[in-house]
């Protein structure tokens, strides 16, 4: 939709779902202040008041964004969607200090623009459309202000809480897993507090419980994906490329597949890399595509056929380990890297197959 600061925007059309809610549901309400109008000229009002509600929402992730770009993070995107927005900030804050203001951000612009429309409902007649819009954008910034501070991610008030935890203890981790139990215990309630009360009073579930089971269930999804990758990331020290590495044979491109995997079955290797006459890397054999080569074809079909050209990209010290093993895997997804010595000399191949495993059951 645009690219405020340059950072890519982007609406859900799942936004178109909760556009036309609020303009049935706020339709009644522009009717009761402003029953001089028509009854289309009421939608279109309710429509207007969704639309301007999700450009706060958009001001909120703005927010988010420009104190983490402020910060150095790289912003990938912003996405308006059914329940609010979401910043894709592609790496998090260096320290709890910087993570709290990051998600502080966002709540403090939005009872900011609160207390601003409340103090511009203060000198306009509040029997006019720009009354009547004023005075509920202001009331639901406080209440989304309000509502993105409860302690429990994935809400800004769930960072925020991170980032203390991570203070005290000084691990990160420790925080991810306070703030994303706090999550699922506000989830919880989101729940049960309704049904108590509705209990206690002997009414009906509404829209009202069925808008807390939503967001509840969207919390508690949020807090789960959270306790996964805080489990991820205890793991990423783990990731060693020299200790992963696989034995690697160096053949010609010309040289049949089927003679390849003798040679590399007697050396104990588990991976080919393709060479020129002069003993340089030009590329690495796939597995996949030799296991996908019938037994059969693989004395007529070479090496060469079955190898990805060795960019540079696809280059990596044999010394890397732990987040810049993994960033420098994502900038360039293959299915297998070369691993050189500093010197230039090969040590081997990683598979990502092996760094995968790393992770696998979390």
């Amino acid at each position: 939709m645009g690219r405020p600061f340059g950072i890519p925007v982007y609406v859900s059309p799942t936004w178109l779902i909760v556009a036309a809610f609020i303009t049935y549901s706020f339709q009644g309400v522009v009717a009761f202040w402003l029953p001089e109008l028509s009854i289309p000229i009421t939608y279109v009002v309710a429509f207007v008041f969704a639309v301007l509600l999700y450009v706060s929402v958009l001001l909120h992730e703005l927010a988010h964004c420009v104190v983490a770009r402020m910060y150095g993070l790289p912003v990938r995107r912003i996405t308006l969607y059914l329940l609010g927005g979401v910043s894709e900030i592609e790496r998090e804050p260096e320290t709890p200090g910087r993570e709290f203001m990051v998600a502080f951000a966002g709540p403090l612009l939005s009872l900011g623009l609160a207390a601003l429309g409340f103090a511009v409902s203060r000198v306009i007649d509040p029997g006019t459309i720009v009354g009547v819009l004023v005075f509920q954008l202001w009331f639901a910034n406080l209440i989304v202000g309000v509502f993105n501070m409860l302690p429990g991610l994935p809400l800004d008030g769930g960072r925020m809480l991170r980032a203390g935890v991570w203070k005290i203890t000084r691990k990160p981790g420790t925080g991810t897993v306070a703030a994303a139990w706090a999550g699922r215990g506000l989830a919880v309630a989101l729940v049960t507090i309704p049904i108590g009360l509705a209990l206690a009073t002997g009414s009906a579930p509404d829209m009202t419980f069925a808008w807390s089971v939503l967001l509840a269930a969207f919390i508690w999804f949020g807090a789960t994906q959270a306790l996964r990758g805080a489990r991820v990331r205890a793991r990423i020290p783990k990731v060693n490329a020299r200790a992963l590495a696989r034995r690697a044979i160096a053949v010609t491109g010309d040289v049949p597949l089927a003679e390849a995997l003798r040679r590399a079955a007697e050396a104990q290797a588990g991976a080919m890399v393709v060479v020129d006459h002069e003993g340089h890397p030009t590329g690495i054999v796939n597995e996949v595509a030799v296991e996908a080569t019938p037994e059969s074809r693989r004395p007529w079909v070479t090496t060469g056929s079955l190898s990805r050209s060795l960019e540079p990209s696809l280059v990596l010290a044999a010394d890397l380990e732990g987040e810049p093993l993994i960033d420098a895997m994502r900038e360039s997804p293959a299915g297998e890297y070369l691993l050189v010595e500093r010197g230039g000399e090969i040590f081997g191949v990683l598979a990502t197959s092996d760094v995968n495993r790393v992770f696998s059951g979390v």
